[in-house]
């Protein structure tokens, strides 16, 4: 467990700790049982271990936990403003939430966006969701990724800001409680996962870069 992601619960904790306390005063001990069941539940999804990270510029492994939802090309409107592939990552409430930098790079964009809270699986999400947007320029391509909000997850928290140098896998952020993580990359890139692949974030290899040609 990390400090840095069990300190985004604190609040949650505290509310079941003293739910669980208060019943075992007043011998509500139902309670006291629940309130133990959502310690070991809160424990889990706030979970955070380390990973091995494949190496390689050219390597773009998933930003998240989850279930890959769907893989197809889509206009980037926010930062690229082109036609890019792109990976939508489902988080349920037990995958890991902390969202990882899919590749190396510098933090070039950063921006929130309001919106409503519609069930993560649901297509319209990834338009009318609250969402928290970054862009992050590698050494072979600048990427988009999208943290989303969903259902349950109301809570986007960030950990990086504009400007930051992030190596991948680096840990920029989580959001609470199921949710959608999007990373938009260039057309010419090789896919290596499909539809319905389970994804481990800053381990799982998503995709590999074409590469660009160093030379002046």
């Amino acid at each position: 467990m990390r400090f840095q992601t069990l300190y985004e619960g604190r609040w949650i904790f505290a509310v079941i700790f003293a739910l669980g306390i208060a019943g075992w005063f007043l011998h509500w001990f139902w309670l006291a049982g629940f309130a133990g069941l959502l310690v070991i539940f809160c424990i889990n999804f706030f979970r955070d271990p380390d990973r091995p990270i494949p190496s390689g510029d050219e390597v773009v492994v998933a930003a998240a936990d989850g279930l890959v939802a769907d893989i197809e090309e889509i206009e980037e409107t926010e930062v690229l403003k082109t036609k890019c592939l792109r990976v939508g990552i489902f988080l349920s409430v037990f995958d890991v939430h902390v969202n990882k930098s899919p590749i190396a790079g510098k933090v070039v964009f950063h921006k929130y966006y309001p919106g409503t809270y519609l069930d993560a699986r649901n297509p319209e999400c990834s338009k009318k969701n609250a969402a928290l947007t970054w862009a992050i320029e590698g050494r072979n391509a600048t990427l988009v990724v999208r943290q989303i909000t969903g259902a349950i997850a109301r809570r986007i928290v960030p950990w990086s800001k504009m400007g930051d140098e992030v190596p991948k896998g680096f840990r920029f952020g989580m959001i609470r409680f199921g949710s959608r993580t999007e990373v938009y990359l260039p057309m010419d890139t090789e896919i290596t996962v499909k539809i319905g692949d389970r994804v481990k974030g800053a381990e799982t290899v998503i995709a590999r870069l074409a590469q660009r040609s160093t030379a002046a």
